[in-house]
């Protein structure tokens, strides 16, 4: 054997011995860490994910969101009555009036099962068809602290209240329960031999320093944002909008030392009330810079740049635009895939750095296209440590 096949052989060893110290170290399993601010629909998004990729939760899972839909219905209740109480709105009937009075008592607790009663289903269904209730969601709608799917959750109290209600996927999807401790999922990839793990991290962001360094080995960094957060004051009760905390913290986060291998998943959340919004409440009112008035497609543009301008690291970012309603998006899953499965790759390189030169002569038409970039990365022949 000559000189130069022995030197190509010893390369070759080189890049296996590599891709196998990295297969170990991620343990056949990569791991996603699923970021966002209270409100930035995350939950929702890895929810869609396992329903898309399980063909659906088992009803089993389903019926133990029967206690925290009931509780959303409650607080949405409870919300608007108490904005009319403040704005000095009357029912259109006293029977109504009376109505809110009983809904106002009541509560979940163990007397009840944590479930709302057939009987004040039926008191709520009533309330809900009272005009000056629609009134008031009309004229204060962007500043009632009311989750989005309420409406979707009141229009169907009669079925929800039924003794013998079972959610359905759906019902999951439009549920909101805040996310107080580290959750984790975990699914195959498709077909792919990999699996993955999504950990979702619902503690408080002054306390990040506790659990950041816990995460140094994550593939990729899902953060979500709600889009149309942009005039919401912060749960946390700071000056700023929820917009402008969700950037706060993406920049605190992908500037971090913890994550410079990582690559990032920016879900762009909720861009169908951000549409509707734009036309009632003005972007520039909230961003000083912005001029592109209410068109939607300026406006996201105008976001995307302000959370690339926080990318001082300049790692890998995969914008994607999701809709608040949806019920499941199969782009979701193909992004994170494509996402992750270039990040694997592009460790390895990093890691053996043997290819370090041929990087650079990599030509890409759209830089910020994830399957592209993937399929960039596969013309070096490891895709096979997928």
């Amino acid at each position: 054997m000559g000189i130069r096949a022995t030197r190509e052989k010893e390369r070759s060893d080189e890049i296996d011995k590599q891709i196998t110290e990295d297969r170990k170290r991620m343990g056949g399993d990569c791991k996603i860490l699923v970021l966002g601010v209270p409100g930035s629909g995350k939950s929702t998004i890895v929810k869609q994910m396992r329903i898309e990729q399980e063909n659906g939760l088992p009803e089993s899972e389903r019926a133990t969101y029967r206690p925290v839909i009931h509780q959303n219905i409650l607080d949405s209740v409870h919300t608007i009555i108490l904005a009319m109480h403040e704005s000095n709105t009357q029912f259109s009937t006293a029977q109504n009036a009376l109505f809110a009075d009983r809904i106002l008592q009541y509560n979940l607790d163990e007397t009840n099962s944590l479930a709302i009663s057939s009987e004040i289903a039926d008191v709520i269904h009533q309330f809900w068809q009272d005009s000056a209730v629609h009134q008031i969601l009309a004229e204060e709608k962007d500043s009632l602290d009311l989750m989005d799917n309420a409406p979707y959750l009141l229009s169907d109290t009669s079925r929800i209240g039924s003794p013998d209600y079972l959610p359905s996927e759906v019902d999951v999807l439009r549920s909101y329960k805040a996310t107080r401790d580290l959750t984790e999922t975990k699914f195959k990839f498709g077909r792919s031999a990999l699996s993955m793990t999504m950990i979702e991290v619902g503690q408080r962001t002054t306390e990040r320093r506790k659990w950041i360094h816990h995460f140094e080995s994550v593939t990729s960094v899902l953060f979500c944002i709600a889009l149309s957060d942009y005039d919401k004051l912060p749960v946390w009760g700071t000056d700023t909008n929820r917009l402008q905390d969700s950037l706060a913290t993406f920049e605190s986060i992908i500037n971090c030392r913890w994550f410079f291998r990582s690559s990032f998943l920016l879900f762009m959340n909720k861009i169908d009330l951000f549409k509707q919004k734009l036309t009632r409440v003005p972007l520039e009112r909230h961003f000083s810079e912005y001029t592109g008035g209410n068109d939607v497609n300026k406006a996201a543009k105008f976001i995307l740049w302000k959370f690339m301008q926080a990318n001082r690291a300049r790692l890998s970012v995969y914008p994607h635009l999701v809709q608040a309603t949806a019920t499941t998006d199969k782009n979701n899953i193909k992004l994170v895939y494509a996402a992750v499965k270039e990040t694997i790759l592009q460790n390895a390189v990093m890691s053996s750095n043997i290819f370090k030169n041929r990087l650079q002569e990599v030509s890409v038409t759209h830089p910020d296209d994830a399957e592209q970039r993937c399929h960039a990365f596969c013309a070096f022949g490891t895709c096979l440590l997928l």
